[in-house]
């Protein structure tokens, strides 16, 4: 009988655990891992590219991670290997954007680099390759300059009504914009202007500087996700808002603007994170809609895989589920 009883208990531990093991929470990176963009591949994996950072002591340009499920990351390595030729003294490689074109069966990488001319800040490059892993390699100039933070945080894609290639950005206090590009994503489509989509101090809290943009096309709308105020070190105070609009190009309705609370907020710091933000939205192979971001852990003690004396490097990765309700999308936080 003590035999059969130590057996039952055996087995419900190893049940136990595999439950745990298999237990989905977050982060579901926990290293530094900023400002992640998430992609669901033909080849049915998810790839995850973030900022520069370090990895086994190695720091990588653009950082690379794959999964089969959102919550289960192998760690890849540099996606970006050899830095752009405009762009080669600086570690400023920030916040990649991915997307697959299958007219051209290439993945091409927008991403920031701060120019090694003075004369500009922070610059837009592109980048090419015939697999999610890259290498990818730099059309070799940016494909847009600016001063300063300005000219930050690309997201591209086809519009799926006019079929234009098309990419918004902006930082620094500036509005988000949208620009075309041409069909090779090469360049700024010749003639064409930028127009802004969301302006900045609309609201009280997080818009006085916003940032981040991440459009997803959604039963015939756009759903412009973006992120404000400050995402980095000691006074991180960070959120994602969203807007949306019939048209690309806007114009763009806030989520504030159909509130009785005037915010357009929908993922805020709680009792466990803190600084959510810079997400970008990815379907699973079931169409279903998931959110990822980073954000800080609230507890110093928490921090356990992420660099803890420097607060600039603890941006892990996390995932939500996302659910459209009533014309607006909101982050159900399961996990």
């Amino acid at each position: 009988m003590k035999y059969f009883l130590f057996v039952f208990i055996l087995c419900t531990s190893l049940v136990g655990n595999a439950q745990q093991a298999n237990a989905k929470h977050n982060p579901v990176i926990n290293q530094d891992f900023p400002d992640p963009t998430v992609i669901l591949a033909p080849d049915g994996k998810y790839y995850a590219y973030a900022t520069n950072g370090r990895h086994d002591g190695k720091l990588n340009n653009i950082q690379l991670a794959s999964s089969t499920d959102l919550f289960n990351w192998t760690y890849i390595g540099d996606a970006l290997p050899q830095k752009a030729s405009w762009a080669s003294t600086t570690q400023n490689y920030w916040a990649p954007h991915v997307l697959y074109d299958e007219g051209i069966k290439q993945y091409v990488m927008f991403y920031c680099a701060k120019s090694d001319d003075t004369t500009y800040g922070m610059c837009i490059g592109v980048a090419f390759a015939t697999k999610p892993t890259g290498p990818f390699v730099d059309k070799g100039s940016p494909l847009m300059k600016g001063k300063d933070f300005k000219v930050l945080d690309p997201m591209a894609m086809v519009d799926p009504k006019t079929k234009k290639k098309i990419m918004y950005w902006g930082s620094d206090f500036a509005p988000i914009s949208v620009s075309e590009l041409t069909d090779d994503w090469k360049e700024i489509k010749p003639g064409t202007k930028a127009i802004e989509v969301i302006a900045t101090n609309k609201e009280k809290l997080y818009d006085k500087l916003v940032e981040g943009a991440w459009v997803d096309y959604y039963d015939d709308q756009y759903y412009l996700y973006y992120s404000g105020n400050n995402c980095c070190g000691d006074n991180a105070n960070y959120a994602v808002m969203v807007a949306r609009a019939d048209n690309a190009f806007g114009p763009f309705t806030r989520l504030g603007e159909t509130r009785a609370n005037s915010s357009s907020v929908i993922l805020a710091k709680d009792d466990a994170w803190t600084a959510p933000g810079h997400n970008s939205i990815v379907h699973d192979k079931d169409g279903n809609a998931w959110m990822a971001y980073h954000a800080n852990f609230k507890r110093e003690a928490d921090a356990s895989k992420a660099e803890k004396k420097n607060k600039y490097v603890r941006r892990v990765m996390c995932i939500q589920p996302v659910v459209y309700k009533n014309g607006w999308p909101v982050v159900e936080k399961k996990y």
